[in-house]
């Protein structure tokens, strides 16, 4: 299978993901319609949502420029062997969490 490069199929797949996710949200909030349920459910949105941004455009642009992700399964695996080989980068974030501990 090759990947979608036909603009109106990336639109309407992007819609189809926004309808997807406003139905999902409309069903939670009527299922439990509170001002927390509506809060947590926007709070977790926006916190997905900067960890994907995080995960594809932070990395990147700032830490491997020569890198492309092909999904969040290659990052995780390209995070995890930069982490097991001992990138001074990935290494001070643990540095700095053992030095907290303590």
């Amino acid at each position: 299978m090759t990947d979608i490069s036909n603009p109106k199929l990336l639109y309407a797949k992007a819609g189809l993901f926004v309808l997807c996710g406003v139905m999902a949200a409309g069903v939670i909030l009527l299922d439990s319609p509170s001002l927390r349920t509506a809060t947590l459910l926007a709070l977790s949105i926006w916190c997905f949502a900067r960890a994907y941004y995080f995960a594809f455009y932070v990395i990147e642009h700032y830490v491997d420029g020569d890198y492309r992700y092909a999904g969040l399964g290659d990052f995780f695996v390209w995070s995890w062997r930069r982490f097991r080989k001992g990138d001074p980068t990935t290494q001070s974030i643990v540095d700095a969490d053992s030095e907290s501990v303590d």
